[in-house]
This record gives C-alpha cells, sequence and structure tokens, in this order.
C-alpha cells in the first residue's frame, strides 16, 4: 500500500474502542450512516479472524477498513479502477475488476471486496480470478447490498440474493464459510427513508442523518433486534460474506 503514513480514517473512525460509521457528510452521507455501520460491524468482527499474510483489498476506494487489518497482515496491496469514484493516494494497482487480474496465482491469503460486487458486470469471471490469485486457504471477505438504491451508475449491475451468493462462490471454487443478512425490514424501511429525506431542499441531510442515528438508537433494544432478525431472511438490506479457497 503506498503512502500508508499518509493514511487517514474516511468513511469509518475510531470512536470508544470501535470502529464506527463517520458524520463528515464529505466522506458519508448522511442517509447512508445506517447501512454504514452494519458494514463496519461486520469487518470489525471477522477480519481478527481472518486478515493476515498478503491482503488484497479490491475495489479499495480511500481504503476504509486499513485501520482494522493494518496490524493483522505482513503485506497490502490496493487495487481500484481507474474511473472509480473515490479519489485515493494508496493504489498500488490500477486495473479493470471485470477483467484479469494482473496477479500471478496463489499470492494473496485474504482479499477484501466491499461494496463492489454489484459492480462488477461479469461475476462469474470476477470471482473465479479472485480464487485464483488467492493462496491455498485464503478467504474473499466481501459485502454487498440487496435491497438498496441504484448507486455509481450506470456501473451498478446486480442485486444478489443469499442463494446467488453461494452458488457463484461455489461455481468459482469457493466454499462459503458464512453468509450473513445485513440488517431486515426495520433497516431497509429506514435506509428507504433517509435516501428520500435526503433530497428535501434545507434541512433534507439533517432529517436523514438523525433518522439514521434514531435507527441506530433503536438498535440496540432486543424488540428491534428480533424484529430484524426475523425478517432478515425475506427482506435484508445488504449480505456479508467470507468464503475460503480449499
Amino acid at each position: 500500500m503506498r503512502n500508508c503514513d499518509l493514511w487517514k480514517e474516511s468513511k469509518f473512525v475510531f470512536h470508544k474502542g470501535h470502529w464506527r460509521h463517520t458524520k463528515d457528510p464529505s466522506e458519508l452521507t448522511p442517509a447512508s450512516r445506517l447501512i454504514a455501520q452494519l458494514v463496519v460491524e461486520k469487518y470489525e468482527t471477522y477480519l481478527p479472524q481472518w486478515a493476515h499474510g498478503r491482503l488484497g483489498d479490491f475495489g479499495c476506494g480511500k481504503v476504509p477498513f486499513y485501520g482494522i487489518y493494518r496490524d493483522r497482515v505482513s503485506a497490502i496491496v490496493c487495487a481500484d479502477w481507474p474511473q472509480s469514484l473515490h479519489a485515493n493516494p494508496h493504489l498500488d494497482v490500477y486495473c479493470d475488476l471485470n477483467s484479469g487480474l494482473p496477479f500471478r496465482d496463489g499470492v494473496f491469503n485474504c482479499i477484501i471486496l466491499s461494496d463492489v460486487l454489484e459492480h462488477l458486470a461479469t461475476p462469474s469471471l470476477a470471482l473465479a480470478e479472485f480464487n485464483r490469485v488467492l493462496c491455498r486457504g485464503g478467504v474473499l471477505v466481501l459485502n454487498t447490498p440487496f435491497f438498496y438504491w441504484l448507486h455509481e451508475t450506470p456501473h451498478d449491475y446486480y442485486r444478489y440474493t443469499e442463494f446467488a451468493l453461494r452458488h457463484l462462490l461455489q461455481q468459482a471454487g469457493l466454499s462459503s464459510v458464512t453468509v450473513e443478512a445485513l440488517g431486515g425490514s426495520p433497516e431497509i424501511f429506514c435506509d428507504f427513508m433517509a435516501k428520500h429525506l435526503a433530497r428535501l431542499p434545507l434541512c433534507g441531510r439533517w432529517l436523514a442523518a438523525a433518522l439514521c442515528e434514531l435507527a441506530l438508537f433503536l438498535r440496540r433494544f432486543s424488540l428491534w433486534q428480533n424484529f430484524s432478525h426475523t425478517t432478515a431472511k425475506a427482506f435484508p438490506l445488504g449480505y456479508f460474506v467470507v468464503a475460503q479457497k480449499s
């Protein structure tokens, strides 16, 4: 990873012993605070277990998870496509993730693919490439939205069910270790409302931020947790996946 000493917290910040979404609107739109928090909680939980050795952060943007994995790996390679919306001085490789990866076989112990799979026009070929560059026992850690608005258009191609994800991973030669829903019906409702409130003039972004923060507060209570858990199977806001190369 280039310019490690210049890295700064962006989409996520370390606060009171945990990683959480930033409140800086220049790094994260207020309407996306809820889903960002769901995502970072999963990475904070799973990366300590799976991140080791040589790590590839693909479609990395500003490398928002660097603070979580930097002390757990021996080398980091950051790759992104040239047309990405996220300018970043840390890239080692510019490459089209829809094409063959410019790495030799079996060089990575861990690959991170956050909010990228939905932007890959040929997911089967891309996942086969990720499998190729992983070493035996290496893992692919990813998240992808499901009930979610179109973003970074026109390069937003797919939404995947749990079954599609498992099928695509198996086709690529990867075994799914975990496929977990990110939120359920209450999170979908709040994300949907926040995205629309944010479009209102003057107070829209403030209202969107307030709704997301309210949802994050209510997630502490068992009634919300139970409703979210029981609805997540049929109404997931997104998915978090860990898959391993055998």
